[in-house]
């Protein structure tokens, strides 16, 4: 077979910037899916994807020119309808091989196979395989219509009638297999070699590509493009950092900026800007978010992790004298931190408190009320989670910080960059000489925004944060809008994580089903025009919210699904010891008795589910058995320090300590009989495994981790 390298690339207007990276890797892997289905390419084709902001491309080695003959085996008819009684084909049979294309004499070849009452005719042969040309053609096809686009285009072709839908206008189509051109069309157009380089820097505007494995080398030279993304975004990163350095300071960090900048750039060139130092009076806060969301810009910082008031800018052109593109984008930039200022000034006029009547005008949600309305809720959760915590002083700085906490949503600057909500409020809180443990809860009260993010850093912001978030998750659930699938438009998801995080990594003494209790009971509680709408059921809902997002996240975390499912099968509500009973459930399954302990209470388990016996007392003058009276006292021995191991937070040690039931355990199942005719002494043995059952599931469920 023929096998050749492929190039398939679409050249078209620039593509959208955000969604460049996602679009690239969903055309190349539904060309390379497509053409495996049709055994045009194997798994051992090898794909490199090509990402430009005017290309989308893949480059596929080993595929073939015409996919290998195929064996098929057609289904006819029932033998009793294709053949007569002397087995020669009937009328029927014969005019559905002519339609077939089959002759006459491949009667005698068909297959007979057995299916229900009745045998039945294959027709067994060789399929062509599809050529390139039109397994590529239905591949292109079908990756065009399942594109994840953002947005859909409607432009006209150049007949003047056609109309396409596609996200940007298509200019160009490349395909080559090898160094032969395969003729296949889309958008209007005709694959060739041709495409383009970049729109002011390649040497001739039209460039033929001779063959496919020289597109990358032959964009690069004569195109003056890189058209790897991945590339492309390591060499704007390694040239940001250099000339960072060169300037003794450091860039900002910021992976969804960097790729946004290299899907905007063909040819990436580091340029320096600098802004008047007097707008560094601003919050860097605002000035770097100004920078990054309108210009694209980095932002440097000193060794001190001080705003620098320089910044580097991403050009897609090098010109020999950059001075006019640096000047250009300082006048930009000055009139947008110009804004800032304008914000921050105009804003420190006017108090927090003062904005509070504001809040009712604002709409919570149109079910729930006014963020006005909301703030009464949250003041009170704040207040009542804080003195569980503390003290009638934390209570009351919680409630203050709870009342402020939305207030700059009302504010200039978190008007023009909502991302600012909370840090403003930190800022203008302070600069009207509120503590700093009231400032920062109001900033911390977000907190954790997404995974990996920071916690609030002092008690005050840990119970606004708290409150924040239940009376979010209670609010939601209580009027039925709740995450499913991948939608999740209130983050209800992130709250909840953002909660079990909280308790776990703060080591909060809270137990989740009496914060549960907590929030239902204020929100239920008419101090507004709007009170929740709360349900029995509502807290039972909430904790399988919260136990499957602790799941997930243990899951994320390398937590084996046996240990996870040990730990929470008993719903533990004090989060904070969970990490460890896992770890004490991974020291106790190395246990040479554990796999055995586990099966015995796995099997305990089904007994008692199974004996609906609500009378199973246990007696020591009932037991019979010296197996049972051996696992009785055994048992006995060992719970008191189970027990001790347990209230002290040694889970290990209580986990351990259940190795000296293996024997007894073992013996009494093979010797003792539990539900034997004698109504008192299958009581008496129910009620014995009860007690092991109770002894062995105190730090977790140990049957999970039976094989």
């Amino acid at each position: 077979m023929n096998s050749q390298n492929l190039l398939v690339e679409l050249l078209t207007e620039e593509l959208p910037p955000k969604a460049l990276r996602k679009l690239a890797a969903a055309f190349a892997e539904g060309i390379e899916r497509s053409l495996c289905r049709q055994n045009l390419a194997t798994e051992a084709s090898c794909a490199t994807v090509f990402a430009t902001p005017r290309r989308l491309a893949i480059h596929l080695t080993a595929v073939l020119a015409q996919a290998p003959e195929q064996p098929v085996s057609q289904k006819l008819m029932p033998v009793q309808v294709g053949l007569d009684a002397q087995g020669q084909a009937t009328p029927a049979l014969l005019k559905k091989l002519a339609a077939l294309g089959a002759e006459a004499t491949v009667v005698p070849q068909l297959r007979q196979i057995r299916e229900g009452k009745s045998n039945v005719l294959f027709l067994d042969r060789t399929q062509p395989g599809e050529s390139l040309a039109d397994g590529l053609q239905i591949a292109l096809n079908e990756v065009v219509q399942q594109l994840p686009i953002p947005r859909v285009m409607a432009y006209q072709l150049a007949d003047g009638w056609q109309n396409v839908h596609f996200v940007r206008p298509v200019h160009g189509l490349l395909v080559l297999h090898g160094d032969a051109i395969i003729p296949i069309q889309a958008f209007g157009l005709v694959a060739s070699s041709m495409t383009q380089g970049h729109r002011f820097e390649a040497k001739t505007e039209h460039l033929m590509i001779g063959h496919a494995d020289h597109y990358e080398a032959r964009l690069q030279t004569d195109g003056a493009v890189i058209p790897h993304f991945d590339r492309r975004y390591e060499l704007i990163w390694h040239e940001l950092q250099a000339t960072a350095a060169s300037l003794d300071l450091r860039v900002i960090e910021d992976t969804a900026l960097l790729d946004e900048v290299t899907a905007l750039a063909e040819r990436p060139n580091i340029l320096v800007g600098s802004f008047p130092a007097e707008f560094l009076q601003v919050p860097a806060e605002c000035l770097i978010l100004t920078m990054k969301a309108n210009q694209k810009y980095f932002p440097l910082v000193d060794a001190a992790g001080q705003l620098a008031n320089r910044f580097l800018i991403v050009a897609n052109i090098t010109p020999t004298d950059a001075t006019n593109i640096i000047t250009g984008n300082e006048r930009v930039v000055r009139s947008r931190l110009a804004d800032a200022q304008f914000f921050f000034e105009q804003d420190r006029k006017t108090t927090l408190a003062s904005r509070l009547p504001g809040l009712d005008k604002v709409i919570y949600h149109h079910q729930l009320g006014s963020q006005g309305e909301r703030i009464a809720y949250l003041c009170r959760l704040a207040q009542a989670f804080a003195t569980q915590l503390g003290n009638d002083a934390l209570a009351k700085q919680a409630k203050q910080a709870a009342s402020l906490a939305k207030a700059d949503l009302l504010t200039d600057m978190v008007g023009e960059f909502p991302e600012l909500q909370g840090i403003m409020g930190r800022y203008y809180a302070q600069y009207e000489g509120i503590s700093d443990a009231i400032a920062f809860a109001i900033e911390d009260h977000y907190k954790p925004r997404f995974a990996g993010d920071e916690l609030p850093r002092n008690l005050v912001g840990v119970c606004v944060a708290l409150a924040d978030k239940l009376e979010t998750l209670v609010s939601m659930f209580s009027i039925g809008l709740t995450s499913s699938g991948d939608k999740d438009p209130y983050g209800l998801r992130r709250h909840a994580l953002g909660t079990i995080r909280i308790l776990i990594e703060k080591n909060l003494p809270l137990s989740l089903d009496e914060l549960l209790a907590t929030t239902i009971a204020i929100l239920g509680d008419p101090v507004t025009s709007h009170v929740r709408p709360v349900s029995p059921q509502l807290a039972s809902q909430l904790q399988e919210f919260f136990f499957d997002r602790l799941a997930y996240n243990l899951r994320e975390q390398g937590y084996r699904p046996q240990e996870i499912e040990a730990v929470l099968n008993l719903r533990p509500q004090h989060l904070y010891d969970i990490p460890k009973r896992l770890a004490a459930v991974r020291a106790f399954a190395a246990l040479p008795e554990a796999a055995s302990l586990a099966a015995a209470n796995k099997r305990v388990s089904n007994i008692l589910k199974k004996s609906n016996n609500a009378d199973m007392s246990l007696q020591l003058a009932n037991l019979r058995e010296p197996a049972e009276i051996t696992l009785y006292q055994v048992l006995s021995a060992i719970e008191k320090e189970v027990d001790a191991a347990f209230s002290n937070g040694d889970y290990v040690n209580a986990l351990q300590k259940l190795a000296a039931l293996k024997e007894p355990t073992d013996h009494f199942f093979d010797q003792v009989l539990v539900n034997c005719e004698d109504l008192l002494l299958r009581q008496t043995r129910l009620a014995l495994l009860a007690k092991l059952q109770a002894a062995m599931n105190r730090v977790a469920d140990i049957a999970c981790l039976a094989g």
